[in-house]
């Protein structure tokens, strides 16, 4: 009983009721609620470290006026990558200690689960990164490597050096592959975008998917077909983002993309990739509302699909709870016959106002926990890849929109550090997949 009177009075004087602390205080009342239920000390414990976590960075919040965004360096006026030095040339001890049995994919793997990360395929000849990547991951998504730009120097030529490195690097390693993607609005070829009205989109479109799925086919676990095609405040019908893909093959041009990609890869899994649904708010409850409508009509008109993607992109700090509406969200799509994966997790730790490396790592571990936790209710959820495998690449550091509050600090976002070590994101994921994998 001292224990839970312990907490019970901390957790009541660290207590506040202001509304930019909505989300500690959330995590304050599943203390209370625990304690009350005679939840296990363990479950409390956990809760209570999410909640001193939480606590911390609303008193800094409240030190700083504008939301957390104040940071005493000078802001630069470009946001060029941080300098990280020469990469390692071997794995680092800690690195080869959590290898084999004590790896992501081992972890994951024992729960029915792929897990794996993006990558840039010219990184791969960095050795030790490449041996990192083998050791963590069962399977791999190209970042930009298969995407319109990437493959599509001219309305008559592809460029497929670096898939076909991405499809031999995977082989010889024997990991799966994703393919991401085959229709995306921030992916249109400045040739193609410059096209008349006259010209045939459509066909090009087609001939688009046509070829680059037929010269991997059998060789991809799951497409991306159609990524982020929802924007509601573009006001079109649906939600439907105002895109250049929209407006120049026409509403229905998913319909037209899985329907052409089930024919020329009648194997892999094809899914729909979108963001922003992680969150208990407005915004992120209308993009639900509208994805599901899409996800609906599209089985209506039977338009082959098998699996939806979750991107992930969370944040660190954010008033804003992971739980209920993301967990409903999974259940409606799980309802459907669909599967469910999380394809590009990251978290953005740009509004955690300390500069303090363990405080910042222990709040970046327990988000990377806090998504995890809802996904892992579902047996739907079958994969799980992060945005990149080490902070020295991460796509966070590029800005400027991702690092505008804390510009001169490199983030700390992913599984490993810019030296190849695992972070406490490593070990939140891994205890993810041990402790809250639905059976």
């Amino acid at each position: 009983m001292a224990q839970w009177r312990a907490i019970e009075a901390i957790v009541r004087r660290i207590g506040a009721s202001t509304d930019e602390q909505r989300e500690w205080m959330t995590t304050r009342r599943q203390v209370l609620n625990s304690l009350t239920a005679g939840a296990t000390w363990l479950a409390v414990q956990q809760t209570m470290s999410r909640c001193w976590l939480l606590g911390q960075s609303a008193q800094q919040a409240g030190q700083h006026p504008d939301e957390m965004t104040a940071n005493s360096a000078v802001r630069q006026a470009g946001y060029p990558r941080p300098d990280f030095g020469t990469p390692p040339t071997a794995l680092p001890k800690e690195a080869l200690a959590v290898r084999g049995p004590n790896s992501l994919k081992a972890h994951a793997s024992q729960h029915g689960i792929l897990s794996g990360a993006a990558v840039v395929v010219r990184s791969l000849t960095d050795r030790a990164l490449a041996e990192l990547v083998v050791d963590q991951c069962a399977i791999i998504v190209p970042e930009n490597e298969l995407k319109w730009r990437g493959l599509r120097p001219s309305k008559e030529s592809y460029d497929f050096t670096q898939a076909d490195a991405f499809f031999a690097f995977a082989a010889k390693h024997g990991l799966k592959t994703r393919g991401h993607t085959l229709a995306w609005h921030n992916s249109v070829p400045d040739w193609l975008s410059a096209m008349p009205q006259s010209a045939d989109v459509r066909a090009i479109f087609v001939d688009h998917i046509r070829t680059v799925m037929s010269r991997y086919k059998g060789r991809v676990h799951s497409w991306d077909v159609v990524n982020e095609a929802i924007l509601p405040k573009d006001g079109m019908p649906g939600g439907m983002r105002n895109s250049f893909w929209y407006q120049r093959v026409g509403p229905d041009y998913l319909d037209l993309a899985y329907r052409t990609a089930r024919e020329a890869d009648p194997h892999a899994q094809l899914t729909y990739n979108d963001y922003g649904v992680e969150y208990d708010n407005a915004d992120n409850e209308e993009r639900r509302r509208c994805i599901l409508t899409l996800l609906r009509g599209m089985q209506t008109r039977k338009v082959p699909l098998d699996a939806v993607g979750i991107q992930g992109h969370i944040k660190a700090a954010s008033p804003f709870t992971i739980g209920k509406g993301l967990a409903v969200y999974i259940e409606a799509i799980r309802s459907m016959g669909l599967e469910v994966y999380v394809t590009e997790l990251d978290v953005n730790e740009d509004d955690i106002v300390s500069d303090d490396i363990s405080h910042r790592d222990r709040f970046v571990a327990q988000t990377y926990q806090d998504l995890l936790e809802v996904a892992f209710r579902s047996p739907a959820v079958k994969l799980v890849l992060t945005w990149g495998i080490t902070d020295r690449g991460t796509w966070l550091n590029d800005g400027p929109t991702h690092h505008r509050k804390q510009p001169n600090r490199p983030q700390r976002c992913l599984p490993f550090d810019p030296e190849y070590r695992p972070t406490p994101a490593f070990f939140a994921m891994r205890e993810s997949f041990n402790t809250h994998r639905a059976i």
